[in-house]
């Protein structure tokens, strides 16, 4: 561990990048400053549900959960800000992984509630969601549909005024421990993912179960659920009956750079311990620093660390201030932020040496959190093909335009 006078701190440069505004950098000079009383010291990451229990009020009394909301409902802006999201999570990686998960979690369980459900459905959800009051949970993926959203089998039928949902969903963070969880069904109005709904479940509705507690490498609460039978109110279906997949991948839009913004405070951590470690450590007469197989590893970490903070906040910028769609930059930033981190925190580990792999240090903490974001909100494979589908789409627009305007022969 770093001594007190060796302590080191999130390195903020790329606050001073065109991307961010005042607000913007007050905002994380305010985050930095409550994060370094160390509010987290009392809070046991053993026991990772008590953890996001009491992580959630304290990450809602500091005004970060603020972010996740829109300003009529309890939001710090008039609309959620995507590169506020990815300032937050970049800096509570750095300081904590547990409290970085449990504001990802709060703003993407309800994501989807801020940008379809009603305005009655919103004033009675968003602003205890912002004050941490309510934890809430994003149910998607199922065993057999992962990646492969079509392939849902959980299903909504009506029945007067509410519907029946019956069926598994899996890999569910903040799964035992939500107050609510955003669930998507199948209600056939089309064929494939145009016959999915959006529906607002919660956890104490008859019907709901948690069927499995799941364990990961880095210990965050998650489940596989089950419904059986389980009536929701019609009010609670978000948007129109059969825009459930569209409603999904539009919340998926919004936070996937910031998948990417936790990687980079993961990623930057590991740079910041492994420079202070390579400083102090003596070795061959010198310090670790002095070598220059030391010197060219901590460059490419620098340079992959930028280079897709670069894309992160590219894309986020480009939802923010642009208002265009960012599947395909956001894909890529994820890809390459977490990508990147995997890759810079392994050289830290390896910097480390056998202290690098030893329980307890920062450096394994890191490796071990990077892992699960290489492949949850769309694992790198998915972001690959995603970024080709956009590129082919393109293509063709490209070229139907240019013929729609060449002149005839």
């Amino acid at each position: 561990m770093n001594s007190p006078e060796n302590k080191i701190g999130p390195d903020r440069s790329s606050l001073d990048w065109p991307f961010f505004d005042d607000d913007h950098r007050a905002f994380v000079r305010d985050a930095d400053s409550w994060l370094a009383a160390a509010p987290f010291r009392d809070v046991d990451h053993r026991d990772a549900d008590a953890s996001c229990r009491r992580l959630v009020p304290m990450l809602g009394g500091a005004g970060l959960l603020a972010h996740v909301a829109p300003g009529a409902y309890g939001g710090a802006r008039e609309a959620i800000d995507s590169r506020a999201l990815c300032l937050a999570r970049e800096t509570l990686a750095w300081h904590d992984g547990l409290a970085d998960f449990a504001f990802a979690m709060q703003g993407l369980g309800s994501g989807a509630i801020s940008l379809a459900g009603a305005p009655a459905l919103k004033a009675s959800i968003l602003p205890k969601v912002a004050g941490g009051e309510l934890i809430t949970a994003f149910a998607l993926s199922e065993p057999d549909a992962g990646s492969d959203v079509a392939a849902m089998t959980c299903r909504a039928a009506r029945d007067g005024d509410h519907y029946v949902l019956d069926g598994e969903k899996t890999w569910i963070s903040n799964g035992g421990i939500a107050d609510l969880y955003t669930v998507f069904a199948r209600t056939g109005e089309a064929p494939g993912t145009r016959g999915i709904s959006a529906f607002v479940v919660e956890a104490d509705s008859p019907g709901f179960e948690i069927a499995e507690r799941i364990d990961v490498i880095a210990p965050h609460p998650l489940a596989r659920i089950r419904l059986r039978n389980c009536r929701v109110p019609t009010e609670n279906r978000l948007g129109e009956a059969g825009e459930g997949f569209k409603i999904a991948m539009r919340t998926l839009d919004i936070f996937r750079p910031s998948v990417g913004a936790a990687a980079l405070g993961f990623a930057r951590r590991a740079l910041d311990e492994a420079l202070a470690h390579v400083k102090s450590r003596r070795m061959f007469g010198a310090t670790l620093a002095d070598l220059q197989l030391t010197q060219a590893k901590l460059g490419d970490m620098a340079t992959m660390i930028d280079a897709a903070a670069l894309l992160t906040y590219r894309a986020a910028w480009r939802r923010d201030v642009q208002k265009l769609p960012i599947t395909r930059e956001a894909a890529m930033a994820k890809m390459t932020a977490t990508e990147n981190a995997q890759w810079t925190i392994d050289q830290a580990v390896q910097l480390f040496g056998g202290r690098g792999v030893r329980v307890g240090e920062i450096v394994e903490r890191l490796y071990r959190e990077i892992r699960a974001l290489r492949i949850y909100e769309g694992a790198t494979e998915v972001q690959k093909l995603i970024v080709a589908r956009e590129l082919l789409r393109d293509g063709v627009r490209v070229s139907q335009e240019h013929n729609h305007g060449a002149p005839h022969a």
